[in-house]
């Protein structure tokens, strides 16, 4: 296993942060990174917007109220977008078809692959992060305060900065359980249940839930219409 592997592999969540700052030169490095992973014909469908002054995250923490955006030194706002593409379309002079669902994934998957770059990266410089999707629950005054235009919407978050502590990393599901030979291989109650355990001992005192009532509260019920309302006003839907 080399290096890279196991800095993958040793991935955690990290939520509490020193107040030290970033270098300049290392967070250009790290975002540089994220700018280098792969992307759907080069289009790079996504934006990052870096919060660094206190009164911004402050105002992305009332409308998002997780300790970690004030804490962090940056926090990283991975936006899909298609205004650049915009721009190119009509520059040939094509009508503009941005809406649909394989245009979100587009934009989507390239966000997501450049910020999880982005995170390797930092905590190859010895920073952690966590990545926060709960961002999209205030999309509409989210875009408003970032001056997002048409054709972008806001997808997740990265708090990054100098970890103060990492926690034991979280198990994940037997690689069979994922991972299959030719053909999927649908999954068993008892996949579920013996996952369940795997997680019950590892959080140990701090567990309040079972790993698969979280997912059931997930999706247990019909989603928010509040991403999907967000994306009719941008013109994504």
């Amino acid at each position: 296993m080399n290096e890279t592997i196991k800095l993958m592999k040793n991935h955690v969540s990290v939520r509490s942060f020193l107040e030290e700052s970033i270098p300049d030169e290392e967070l250009t490095a790290i975002l540089e990174a994220g700018q280098a992973a792969s992307s759907w014909k080069n289009f790079q469908s996504y934006s990052m917007i870096k919060i660094r002054s206190k009164e911004q995250k402050q105002a992305i923490y009332d409308l998002e109220p997780q300790p970690w955006i004030l804490t962090c030194d940056t926090f990283v706002i991975m936006v899909g977008d298609l205004h650049r593409a915009q721009l190119a379309t009509e520059g040939h002079g094509q009508t503009f078809y941005p809406q649909g669902a394989e245009n979100l994934l587009i934009t989507s998957v390239d966000a997501a692959l450049a910020g999880q770059n982005i995170l390797l990266a930092a905590e190859s410089l010895g920073y952690g992060g966590v990545m926060i999707g709960m961002i999209r629950q205030s999309a509409d005054r989210l875009a408003e305060l970032l001056q997002l235009p048409d054709h972008t919407y806001p997808i997740f978050g990265i708090a990054l900065g100098v970890p103060k502590r990492h926690n034991p990393v979280k198990p994940r599901l037997p690689l069979a359980a994922v991972a299959f030979d030719e053909v999927y291989q649908p999954a068993t109650a008892e996949v579920i249940a013996d996952f369940d355990q795997v997680q019950t001992v590892y959080a140990g005192a701090r567990q309040t839930e079972l790993w698969s009532e979280r997912i059931a509260q997930q999706f247990g019920h019909p989603e928010s219409p509040v991403t999907q309302e967000h994306l009719i006003r941008k013109k994504l839907l």
